[in-house]
């Protein structure tokens, strides 16, 4: 069996900021975008990776979802405890200095972690955790 990752999801909740995060900030290329005001599909990823992308989707249009729901993934949203995504880099410490360049909401500043690690941690315009690893 050969299976690869192919797309990952999170929450936006404005799509003209999360593309200038993922697109301008981050440098990710944008593959699709669907539909039209809040019911915007964004589908983004590294320009020298294909086959990997990130689906940026508007948060609890699931018909299933109750009002509660929506209201419990609208504050786990606000808090930054919905959802969250690693990404790698080369260049940890350039990466950083570009997020922060870029304004973007810095929840770690790049530490050397216990478990053999070094890495970031910042917010994307919707409050997901976006940590950032120094590749070896």
């Amino acid at each position: 069996m050969n299976v690869t990752i192919h797309a990952s999801f999170l929450p936006h909740d404005d799509p003209e900021a999360s593309l200038v995060f993922y697109r301008d900030v981050l440098g990710f290329e944008v593959r699709l975008d669907v539909g039209h005001g809040a019911m915007r599909w964004l589908t983004v990823g590294p320009v020298d990776q294909p086959d990997t992308s990130i689906v940026l989707t508007p948060p609890a249009v699931d018909p299933g979802i109750t009002d509660a729901e929506r209201r419990t993934i609208a504050e786990m949203m606000a808090k930054g405890t919905y959802a969250g995504i690693l990404l790698a880099t080369a260049d940890l410490d350039g990466t950083f200095d570009k997020l922060q360049a870029g304004g973007v909401e810095v929840v770690q500043e790049p530490t050397e972690q216990p478990y053999g690690l070094r890495d970031c941690a910042v917010r994307d315009p919707a409050g997901n955790l976006i940590r950032i690893q120094q590749r070896r």
